[in-house]
């Protein structure tokens, strides 16, 4: 039996961009009362108007709160505030994320430290707040969104796989856990999704993990956000957006250890083709950012 979204209180973290505004909206055209958290109100208001254009009835309330995720006292006022307005949240779902590619010895520890904070501590923070509630009332549905970087690692992402890893592994043995309690719990494996994010990340990415990602296909927002509410709504725990994500996961799952190999001639056909490529195709010094530069990574927390 599909799960119906009507009626049912959703909040949506990361919610005033990218997958998370995505979301939101698909839910508002379903009938949910949903409710965004990020940490910019100026943004959070004109997602909220995004949303509220697309509400099926009247009696729909949404809003939002703002809050910094990596904040677990922002995290239980905000989460309090929704519960004060519309009730207790049905479906929770973990968008706000960061990711900062680069190569392990130029990346700073204050920015692994990031990754873990928004990444994994953002998504453990709102899990144990609006938990309570979901077992008291023995129904509820969690989202948490990992990555292709969560399941194999990948070239440049030291920093961000290691987080998506924690996501998995907190997200594996939750499922287990809240499931004979009632609480369904679904993880998302998204892959390269075109949003200001994605944008930022490919400023910062080497250029082994740029040749990388250009194997794999880009897919949107909407795309993912639409896998995310048919799988929720059939209450599935693993969503993977996208066919190619899906042969991808499984080829990961069967092959195991060769894997590995396999990424290993990545890399080295990369590296290959960037010493072989043409001085002017080459990004220049000037073009390549410091790594030094402490650019605060925004989108999916904003």
């Amino acid at each position: 039996m599909l799960m119906e979204f009507e009626n049912r209180v959703a909040l949506i973290t990361g919610g005033s961009s990218g997958i998370g505004l995505a979301t939101a909206r698909l839910l508002a055209a379903r009938g949910a009362h949903v409710w965004l958290l990020a940490r910019g109100e100026a943004r959070l208001r004109e997602a909220l108007a995004e949303v509220e254009g697309e509400r099926r009835l009247q009696k729909q309330r949404c809003g939002f709160v703002a809050a910094d995720v990596a904040q677990v006292d922002q995290v239980r006022e905000a989460v309090g505030r929704v519960t004060e307005a519309v009730g207790a949240p049905d479906l929770v779902i973990n968008s706000a994320g960061a990711a900062r590619p680069g190569y392990f010895v130029d990346l700073e520890l204050e920015i692994f430290r990031e990754m873990m904070a928004v990444n994994y501590f953002g998504t453990l923070h709102v899990v144990k707040t609006v938990l309570p509630g979901m077992l008291a009332r023995g129904s509820g549905h969690i989202v948490t969104i990992s990555s292709l970087a969560g399941l194999i690692g990948v070239f440049g992402y030291t920093a961000y796989g290691a987080s998506k890893y924690a996501v998995r592994g907190f997200s594996d043995a939750l499922r287990a856990e809240l499931k004979p309690q009632g609480i369904g719990v679904s993880i998302v494996y998204p892959p390269d999704t075109d949003t200001p994010q994605l944008a930022y990340e490919n400023r910062y990415k080497p250029a082994e993990t740029k040749a990388i990602s250009e194997i794999g296909s880009v897919i949107s927002a909407e795309k993912v956000a639409q896998a995310i509410i048919q799988g929720v709504a059939r209450r599935r725990y693993l969503i993977l957006p996208g066919l190619d994500n899906v042969v991808l996961y499984w080829l990961i799952s069967i092959a195991g250890s060769l894997a590995y190999p396999v990424m290993d001639w990545l890399v080295a056909r990369a590296q290959r083709n960037i010493n072989q490529g043409p001085a002017d195709e080459k990004q220049s010094e000037d073009e390549k950012p410091s790594p030094d530069d402490k650019q605060p990574v925004e989108e999916k927390r904003s």
